[in-house]
C-alpha cells in the first residue's frame, strides 16, 4: 500500500475560495458561483440554426453579458470553432423539441470566464480539422459546465489546459473520441477542475488525464481501451486528487485496470472503498469495491485526509451514481438518438445498449457515421411557447409569476433570490438536481 499523505498547508493557499451566488439552484464544485449573463446582461433568443448571422448560436456568444435562450431546436452545423465569449449563460433546456446539437468544428471556451453552459450538445466529428477538440479550455475562470454532451473529438473530446482556475464539469457525457486518438480528455491545471456524476464512455484513453487540483466524484467511467481509464498525472509535477465514489465498468474494448500510470507526485485520497470495479464483461452490475492499493489504483500516493474543495451537491455511492447518470446524464431534458445509444435501452430493442449492457456492448469509433451510430441526428425541433415582448420568458410564466408579457425589461431585472426573472425561468425548466 502506498505511503499515506495529508494536504499540505501550501496547496490550500493556492486554492481560491469559491463563495457566492450558485450559477443556479444545485451548481456545486469549483466553478459553482459563475456569474454567467446576471450582471448588467442582456437577454439573446436563437431564432435560428444557422451557423452564422443574426439570430444564429454563433452570434448570440460573440458578446460578453449575454443569457442566451432558443426559439428552435435541431442540429447546428458549423464549419468554423465557435468561440464563447465571457460572461454568457448558454440555457439549452430552453430549446423546444429534442433540444440544440451543435455539428462540426468545435467549440472554444479559452477565455470565456464566468460562463454557465447547460443541457446543449456539442459533437465535433471527423469532418472536425485534425489535432482539434470538440471542446477546449485554455485559460480562463469560473466556469461551469452542466447536462452537456460532446462527443467525438479529433484531438480530445473536452481538454482543460494551461491557466485554468474553478471549472465544473457536472452531470455530462464525454463520449467516443474518434480513433486513432480517441481520447476523453486531459484535465491539465493546478487552478481546480470538479468533475461530478459524469459519463466518460467509448474513450481509448485519458478517461479523463489529471494532472494539478482535481476532484473526480460519482462518476462513471465505462468501455476505455488499452490506453487507460483514469490517468493519473504520468508526471512530474504535483497532482492532487479526490477520487470518491466512482464506478469503473469495463467493456468489449478494456483491456487494462482503471486507474493507471500513477506515481510518487500524485497524491489521492480514495475514501477507502468507495470506488467500484467491475472487470467481467458479463451484462450485469456485479462488481468490487476498490481497496486502496497499488494494485488498483497504481502507484500513486494515498492521502489520509480528503482534500477540502468545494463539495457535490449530494454523495453517492458508487453503484447510486450509475443509477443517477443512466437517468440524468447529458442533455437530458430529451435525449437524442446518440445518447439514447450510449446510456439507456432503446424502446423496442432487442437488448440494451451500451452502458446497461454491462460489459457486453460498446466499442471505440473512427467515424460517427456507423450504422450504429448514423451520425448527430434527426433530432426534433418543437415549437417554442409564445413571447410576446420578446424577452425570452413565455407569457405563460410571466403571467403565473407577477410579471408584465408585455414589458421586455422585466427580464433581466434581479428578483429577491439574486438571479434575474429570466433565469429564475429557465432554471425552472429542469431538476434542482
Amino acid at each position: 500500500m502506498g505511503v499515506k499523505l495529508a494536504l499540505s498547508a501550501a496547496l490550500a493557499t493556492l486554492l481560491p475560495l469559491v463563495v457566492g451566488l450558485a450559477a443556479f439552484p444545485g451548481a456545486d464544485g469549483f466553478g459553482a458561483v459563475a456569474v454567467g449573463g446576471r450582471s448588467g446582461g442582456s437577454v439573446y433568443i436563437v431564432t435560428n440554426l444557422n451557423d452564422s448571422g443574426a439570430g444564429s448560436l454563433r452570434d448570440a456568444v460573440s458578446v460578453s453579458n449575454r443569457i442566451v435562450v432558443f426559439r428552435v431546436g435541431g442540429i447546428i452545423n458549423i464549419d468554423a470553432r465557435i468561440v464563447v465569449s465571457p460572461n454568457i449563460y448558454i440555457a439549452g433546456q430552453t430549446a423546444p423539441g429534442q433540444g440544440i446539437t451543435v455539428y462540426g468544428n468545435g467549440v472554444s471556451y479559452s477565455n470565456a470566464h464566468n460562463t454557465i453552459t447547460r443541457y446543449i450538445r456539442y459533437r465535433m466529428g471527423k469532418g472536425g480539422d485534425s489535432g482539434k477538440d470538440a471542446m477546449g479550455i485554455a485559460d480562463g475562470h469560473n466556469m461551469i459546465f452542466d447536462h452537456i454532451s460532446t462527443s467525438w473529438g479529433r484531438d480530445e473530446t473536452f481538454s482543460i489546459n494551461g491557466d485554468v482556475t474553478n471549472v465544473t464539469i457536472s452531470n455530462s457525457i464525454i463520449a467516443q473520441g474518434l480513433e486513432t486518438h480517441s481520447c476523453g480528455g486531459l484535465m491539465q491545471t493546478s487552478g481546480g477542475v470538479s468533475i461530478f456524476r459524469t459519463l466518460y464512455i467509448d474513450n481509448k484513453t485519458r478517461n479523463p488525464k489529471v494532472k494539478g487540483v482535481n476532484d473526480f466524484t460519482n462518476n462513471v467511467v465505462y468501455n476505455w481501451g488499452g490506453g487507460g481509464g483514469y490517468i493519473a498525472g504520468d508526471s512530474a509535477g504535483p497532482s492532487y486528487a479526490n477520487i470518491i465514489g466512482n464506478a469503473f465498468i469495463s467493456g468489449p474494448s478494456t483491456t487494462i485496470h482503471p486507474v493507471t500510470r500513477g506515481n510518487e507526485n500524485f497524491q489521492a485520497y480514495v475514501a477507502g472503498t468507495s470506488n467500484y470495479y467491475d472487470p467481467d464483461q458479463d451484462g450485469t452490475l456485479n462488481g468490487v469495491y476498490m481497496p486502496d492499493t497499488t494494485e488498483y489504483f497504481s502507484d500513486v500516493i494515498f492521502a489520509s485526509t480528503q482534500f477540502d474543495y468545494p463539495p457535490p451537491y449530494k454523495l453517492l455511492n458508487a453503484t447510486e451514481a450509475v443509477a443517477y447518470v443512466i437517468a440524468n446524464a447529458g442533455a437530458s431534458v430529451s435525449r437524442d438518438k446518440v445518447d439514447e445509444y450510449l446510456v439507456t435501452a432503446v424502446p423496442d430493442s432487442a437488448c440494451n445498449t451500451e452502458l446497461l449492457s454491462y460489459g457486453t456492448v460498446g466499442a471505440l469509433i473512427s467515424d460517427e457515421n456507423t450504422a450504429t451510430i448514423g451520425g448527430p441526428g434527426p433530432v426534433t425541433g418543437g415549437t417554442a411557447l409564445t413571447d410576446t415582448d420578446n424577452d425570452g420568458i413565455p407569457d405563460e410564466w410571466e403571467t403565473a409569476n407577477g410579471l408584465n408579457p408585455d414589458d421586455a425589461s422585466d427580464s433581466m431585472q434581479i428578483a429577491s433570490n439574486g438571479y434575474t426573472n429570466l433565469e429564475n425561468y429557465v432554471n425552472s425548466l429542469v431538476p434542482t438536481w
